[in-house]
């Protein structure tokens, strides 16, 4: 297993820029299976006229395919954030800790890491969007579970922010052997209504 621990810089910018959404509810879209330049062209039109946020503009001769159903948008403090119609997400891939190539042998070793970078980002979090209204880890895993997202892997943390027209999520990773968790790290992102 390889590990990387980078200061959290990207994040505490992130985490700022998510604060000053007060309400949530003129950013989010109907969350559907639908994609596309229609689609995305609706996105960016309501995420930038809720959020003030720029769009990442396209590339020359890049096109919007059929297939994609998301943005991304800059914030005045430089931030890259990842919208969907139920989703925003912050592009940090440079702050804080991470555990990759694990084995099967790795996962104690994994699970310490998280357990270890996990009260630095609460901490982080908290200084943002003040305390959580619910919190819940591995020990107590029905707590868990009732948190968790549909369709969202496990996770071994939990902290649950509601605001109007969503909830912003703080978690961590829970390494698994079957299927083998390859990469872990704690991460937060914002579920739209």
């Amino acid at each position: 297993m390889k590990t990387a621990d980078r200061p959290l810089d990207d994040d505490d910018l992130a985490m700022a820029d998510l604060a000053e959404i007060t309400d949530w509810t003129p950013v989010g879209g109907p969350d559907s299976d639908d994609a596309g330049p229609a689609l995305v062209r609706t996105l960016v039109a309501r995420v930038t006229n809720a959020t003030g946020w720029q769009p990442v503009p396209l590339q020359p001769r890049e096109e919007i395919d059929a297939t994609m159903a998301s943005w991304t948008f800059t914030t005045k403090r430089g931030s890259n954030l990842v919208a969907y119609d139920g989703l925003v997400f912050a592009d940090t891939r440079h702050s804080g800790w991470v555990a990759y190539e694990i084995g099967p042998e790795d996962l104690a070793q994994a699970e310490d890491g998280l357990d270890a970078a996990w009260p630095n980002h609460l901490a982080l979090a908290r200084k943002h969007w003040g305390e959580p209204d619910q919190v819940a880890d591995h020990t107590d895993p029905e707590l868990l579970r009732s948190l968790t997202p549909a369709a969202t892997p496990a996770r071994r943390h939990i902290a649950v922010w509601q605001r109007p027209g969503a909830q912003i999520m703080l978690f961590s990773d829970q390494p698994t052997k079957d299927p083998l968790t390859r990469t872990v790290s704690v991460g937060y992102a914002v579920y739209l209504d």
